[in-house]
């Protein structure tokens, strides 16, 4: 299996190969590289695809992860392109992808040459959410993961009735608590950098489904808004991972962006 031993991290990566434009997907919390299967599969004969699973996360987090930061994510994803000798690409993230992809657009930005943002933000979590949050994680960490809880999650990132949920949830059932604990952690105590949004010049696509529990789509066209070169597709009826379960809406949207870089 391919693994990617960079910043002090054993990463692993799953790369489509190819002469085409790269582009790195960075998934969100409790997901991995694999939530990303619709958009390689449509993209991979015209462009170089690659994911990876994250701090914490899939075949990545075979041991307990130290602290860390979206930042240090941010590291993690440009040391995983020097790997593969890639010097520039277009990062999509999803969620917690798109923090990550965000503050790589900040402190590495010669790496950058686009960005697809899928139901992220600039700023911190919404206050309001926060005890919800904090009240599960602390059950999963006493009883493991309940199927109530883990409905709760489904319905938050999957929506109810996704006829691919079932994985999803074996997979959140074996996630390591200590794991678990440090990747809510790091998204409970990131930073706010809206007004750093001004500093991203390269063409940004937002994507954001209509029913986002998550994030509330305000806060994605905020973002947007302070984005000096964005445009925004949202997709009706999806939730959190819009690009999973409506890919029949996202794959012609980022298609669209990425054919109209090709053409700048």
């Amino acid at each position: 299996m391919p693994f990617a031993q960079v910043n002090g991290q054993n990463l692993y990566f799953e790369d489509s190969g190819g002469d085409g434009p790269a582009i790195v997907f960075s998934h969100g919390l409790l997901m991995d590289g694999t939530m990303f299967e619709p958009q390689v599969a449509a993209l991979k004969s015209r462009y170089r695809c690659i994911v990876w699973d994250e701090r914490g996360h899939g075949r990545t987090a075979t041991d307990a992860c130290a602290p860390f930061t979206y930042y240090d994510s941010a590291n993690d994803l440009a040391a995983l392109l020097a790997h593969l000798g890639i010097r520039r690409a277009v990062l999509a993230g999803m969620s917690q992808g798109g923090y990550l992809s965000l503050r790589c657009a900040l402190t590495h930005p010669a790496l950058v040459s686009a960005l697809v943002l899928i139901d992220t933000q600039a700023m911190q979590e919404d206050p309001a959410q926060m005890p919800h949050h904090q009240a599960l994680l602390e059950d999963w960490q006493r009883n493991g993961l309940t199927d109530v809880n883990a409905g709760v999650i489904e319905h938050i990132i999957l929506r109810d009735g996704w006829s691919g949920a079932a994985p999803w949830r074996a997979k959140w059932k074996q996630l390591l608590p200590v794991n678990l604990l440090q990747c809510f952690t790091t998204l409970a105590t990131r930073d706010d950098i809206s007004e750093r949004m001004a500093e991203i010049k390269v063409p940004t696509l937002v994507v954001h489904g209509e029913a986002d529990q998550a994030i509330e789509l305000s806060r994605a066209m905020a973002m947007a808004k302070a984005l000096p070169n964005a445009e925004v597709v949202t997709v009706p009826g999806a939730g959190h991972a819009a690009n999973l379960t409506h890919p029949d809406v996202v794959n012609p949207a980022i298609e669209k962006f990425l054919a109209s870089l090709s053409s700048d």
